[in-house]
């Protein structure tokens, strides 16, 4: 039992930290305007307590001087009480409304801030991070988190605190008014009902528990398999998916199932504990009417008090559980917030100042797992103006060399600098603004061609993505499609082709025109013929830009001022085409394997190309 009570001490701290956090958001410094609303919701929710605890005090004034053997027999006198009765009631509902409608704004802005700066902090975490997380359920955390907020803001600041504020005032009431007795049943019956009520609510927590994981990982496996339609499709493997996914959907089933089952039981006992409560004050009030000590009005006020209080306390089981909800799903969106970011700028990082553009890879090392490295020593430059390609099987470490150029991951020996700049020295935002990157795997956003392009640069002129396509070679396609620019791609632009996502992120790349060009595979999606038209388009775009290429296709880097050989993190050769053919090393291999299963002409034509580029030398 023992460390049960410690888990339960350091939760309670945590959730406690949990509403520490929140709290500023509800107080904004640079705010003021938000902060007089919180005054005027504090102030109209005390008033709306007062305005309640009147009600059952009018009613005992109303149904006395409605009694046959009232003092006073004029009808204005009862009809007035019950106006006022009235007026009290919709006092104390139309404060509370108003007291909704004032906070509101202040509510809204809290979940807002505290969403977006989840939202920049996790495009500020590594690359790593979102490697290793699934996307489904991080959206999900972030969506129950700010859930979580706007309920803990409704039901704690207006539901919890002011039943306890009205449970003293009706408690000092019926002291005063009639004995201690009335104010001691009143406590007890709370008591008891809410102890049960949070016992039994503990006990359900965790078929909620149960009910979330089960959810979450739901949604998950739903999301995957719908972001790999086509691979779904393609494999035929709908009633699989179906399968796992209703794996989740039927744990959720069990768990919603004892949920309901125990929500039951916990209304039958609360039921159970209130009746006795209002049996037992009634019973007093009773016995006090047939003494002569109270009235039939107060009979009637005690009654009302009761179950005025009973109202707000039905839902404490249902609160209680959510609350409790609502700050663990709180603190998981916490806990992204104190995730670390594994790449971060020095606190005197300086903007990369671009003079020409030399990249040098001096040295370096890098492993994703210490256990495992990846580059052993890489030690090569890319001088301004000149175009490097790194060659190289599959695995043996070409994309992790792009990685390392935008800084997607800190290099564990040697250092990367562009102009003499070590880029750890830097800020992150100047240098990935230097550099400009066509991906072998192009990801694009479910929003129009043209926003896709215009994300290059955002706030481009309509001409200038014009362009940009138009170099890329998907100008004219674009133009025949039915909506043009405004046609939507599909969720990570599935509607299009793999070549036609890869031209739309050369054109994207083209617009953002960087002083430093990156090319991972960038022609690895088009056909051959497509492929010829847009390598003249990027050696046209390449011009006078430093531009470094990694390639898997020998003959789209013929062309090069040196080509880097890359086996197993290591560089085992490097030189021009020609001179690398007639080393007969691992280059030529390599050639002569590509040329045996690829097209002769294409061959021959970058061996023209080779010899074009050797002679301008």
């Amino acid at each position: 039992m023992r460390p049960t009570t410690v888990d339960h001490k350091l939760a309670w701290r945590q959730q406690i930290d949990v509403i520490r956090r929140l709290l500023p958001y509800l107080w904004p410094r640079d705010r003021k305007d938000l902060r007089l609303r919180v005054m005027a919701a504090v102030v109209l929710l005390i008033l709306a307590k007062v305005a309640n605890v009147y009600v059952p005090i009018v009613l005992k004034y109303a149904t006395d001087a409605l009694s046959p053997n009232a003092e006073n027999v004029l009808v204005a006198v009862p009809l007035g009480l019950l106006l006022a009765y009235g007026a009290v009631r919709m006092a104390a509902r139309g404060f509370g409304e108003i007291r909704d409608a004032v906070f509101a704004r202040v509510a809204q802005h809290a979940i807002r801030q505290v969403g977006l700066q989840v939202f920049r902090h996790l495009h500020r975490l590594s690359l790593r991070f979102h490697l290793d997380r699934r996307t489904g359920g991080l959206s999900r955390a972030i969506e129950r988190g700010t859930k979580g907020i706007e309920f803990l803001l409704t039901f704690v600041l207006f539901n919890i605190a002011p039943t306890i504020i009205e449970i003293l005032f009706v408690c000092g009431i019926l002291w005063w008014m009639f004995d201690w007795r009335f104010a001691a049943v009143t406590i007890v019956s709370i008591a008891g009902y809410v102890a049960l009520t949070f016992r039994l609510t503990e006990w359900r927590i965790r078929f909620r528990r149960e009910m979330n994981t089960a959810d979450s990982d739901a949604n998950t496996r739903a999301i995957d398999s719908l972001l790999n339609f086509e691979t779904v499709k393609s494999f035929n493997n709908e009633a699989h998916e179906a399968r796992r996914y209703d794996k989740g959907l039927r744990i959720y089933e069990d768990a919603a199932t004892k949920s309901r089952v125990s929500l039951s039981a916990l209304n039958g006992a609360q039921g159970v504990v209130l009746a006795i409560g209002i049996t037992a004050i009634m019973t007093l009030a009773a016995f006090g009417v047939a003494a002569g000590n109270m009235t039939v009005g107060d009979f009637v006020m005690v009654n009302a008090y009761l179950i005025q209080l009973s109202v707000p306390l039905n839902l404490l089981g249902t609160v209680y559980r959510e609350i409790k909800q609502s700050l663990v799903d709180m603190e998981a969106m916490f806990d992204l917030l104190d995730q670390p970011p594994e790449v971060m700028d020095k606190p005197d990082a300086r903007p990369l100042e671009i003079s020409d553009g030399h990249v040098e890879f001096d040295n370096v090392d890098f492993g994703y797992d210490p256990r495992r490295p990846i580059l052993h020593g890489i030690e090569f430059a890319v001088p301004a103006g000149r175009r490097v390609a790194v060659v190289g099987p599959s695995g043996a470490g070409k994309s992790t060399i792009s990685r390392l150029l935008f800084r997607f991951y800190d290099v564990t020996g040697g250092a990367i600098r562009i102009d003499g700049q070590d880029i750890r020295e830097v800020t992150q935002d100047s240098l990935r603004a230097a550099i400009g990157i066509v991906p072998q795997d192009t990801v694009l956003f479910n929003d129009t061609i043209f926003y896709n392009i215009a994300y290059g640069r955002p706030g481009a002129s309509a001409e200038e993505v014009h362009e940009a396509a138009r170099l890329a070679r998907i100008h004219d396609f674009i133009m025949a499609l039915p909506d043009g620019y405004d046609s939507v791609v599909g969720e990570r632009g599935l509607k299009l082709s793999g070549g036609e996502k890869q031209r739309v992120a050369i054109a994207r790349a083209i617009l953002k025109q960087p002083r430093i060009m990156l090319f991972d595979e960038a022609t690895s999606a088009l056909d051959t013929k497509t492929e010829r038209e847009i390598q003249t388009s990027l050696a046209e775009v390449a011009r006078g830009r430093t531009t470094l290429v990694v390639a898997h296709r020998l003959s789209t880097v013929v062309d090069a001022d040196e080509i880097l050989v890359l086996e197993q993190g290591r560089i085992v050769e490097r030189g021009r085409h020609a001179d690398l053919i007639r080393a007969g090393g691992a280059y030529a291999v390599m050639w002569a394997r590509q040329q045996a299963g690829g097209d002769e002409n294409e061959a021959a034509e970058a061996e023209v190309r080779a010899a074009e580029t050797r002679r301008r030398a």
